[in-house]
């Protein structure tokens, strides 16, 4: 949490005023400025952020992680929250409902995938050796892992659930113009 803080507490120091913000608990607002508040403790950084009619809410910064920048869809600005609101406290319940109801049906999708037969597909045929060793690049340790595992995956009498992913350039397409190989070898249709 100590890291996040301070990933966080960087990032304020990037918003741009006019930028529009999320604070955790009092919701949408407009970033104003990072300014130093005098109190009797001594100074401290705040945020400003400026709520609906003009209500302002002063952020330590030591409390930044709350604040988020705010990524909507569209060209629309945002209506900003009205401090004291209960509108904020019930969007943010309801979200938080409507996650965990999703979880409990990917758990669920998940439990029931457990219990199903999958097709497992046959080792590899001297054709999939010979189509490999045809790549002309070399593979990565990495890409040999996940080849590897996929076809250890697709072997298996379990439905299959693997995500390849990487930078651009790293062999992603390789692993799975082997895999789809190896499907068609073993009897399935593959789209790509």
């Amino acid at each position: 949490a100590a890291q996040r803080r301070v990933r966080h507490a960087v990032d304020a120091r990037d918003l741009v005023e006019g930028d529009h913000v999320v604070h955790a608990d009092y919701g949408i607002a407009i970033f104003r400025e990072l300014t130093v508040e005098h109190t009797q403790g001594g100074e401290r950084e705040v945020l400003v952020l400026e709520y609906a009619e003009q209500a302002r809410l002063f952020v330590p910064l030591d409390q930044s992680h709350l604040v988020s920048r705010y990524v909507g869809v569209g060209n629309k600005p945002p209506v900003l929250s009205k401090l004291g609101e209960a509108r904020w406290a019930n969007t943010r319940r309801k979200a938080e409902k409507d996650i965990l109801d999703y979880a409990a049906h990917l758990l669920g999708v998940q439990a029931e995938r457990e219990t199903i037969q999958g097709h497992a597909h046959p080792p590899d045929t001297r054709w999939q050796w010979e189509f490999e060793n045809s790549f002309p690049y070399r593979e990565t340790a990495d890409q040999i892992k996940a080849i590897r595992q996929t076809k250890e995956d697709m072997e298996s009498a379990r439905p299959m659930d693997r995500l390849i992913c990487g930078d651009v350039g790293f062999g992603k397409t390789e692993v799975a113009i082997r895999s789809a190989f190896k499907a068609v070898m073993g009897g399935t249709q593959v789209a790509v």
